[in-house]
């Protein structure tokens, strides 16, 4: 994922910071009867100004369902890291070929069938605000402070959580 948010917005910044080894994120959607459904894609891009680009294919129903309802959810967890990010945010998806050109790489191939394939689009997400949360330490020490926290009767300070702002 490329960040390229302005070192004066420090909460964009840490967002960038916190999602940067995370590849994929679950975007969730509100479907027609009311449910939520969830589905991974890959991250592309955090623009400077609070944009999270994904491509997607104009033919998929998650496109039908923003139709409706442009209130998304995407979720990043990183396992070895212990990260865990939630944004929430307003999708709207346009073919900005410009951006297509920029973040178009070969792995795409897989998906579509060209920079010009008609059913390429562009999934922009603005950022409304994000909660994270982050383990304290390395894994040793979240394992030490896991079993102490078991044995005591004091809750244990195991990480430490945030609320950003897009």
């Amino acid at each position: 994922m490329k960040n390229d948010a302005p070192h004066d917005d420090a909460d964009l910044r840490k967002l960038g910071e916190l999602i940067d080894d995370i590849e994929v994120a679950m975007l969730t959607t509100v479907a027609a009867d009311g449910s939520l459904v969830s589905r991974p894609l890959q991250t592309l891009k955090l623009t400077a100004d609070g944009d999270l680009v994904f491509f997607t294919a104009a033919d998929s129903p998650k496109v039908g369902q923003l139709t409706d309802d442009l209130d998304v959810n995407l979720a990043y967890a990183n396992q070895d890291d212990k990260c865990y990010v939630s944004v929430r945010g307003r999708a709207r998806i346009n073919r900005d070929q410009a951006l297509i050109e920029e973040l178009w790489s070969p792995a795409q191939n897989v998906f579509f069938s060209g920079k010009d394939d008609p059913n390429l689009t562009v999934l922009r997400v603005r950022v409304r605000d994000a909660m994270y949360w982050e383990s304290a330490g390395n894994f040793v020490e979240r394992v030490l402070d896991f079993a102490r926290g078991m044995w005591s009767e004091q809750p244990r300070d195991l990480g430490h959580q945030g609320h950003l702002h897009g």
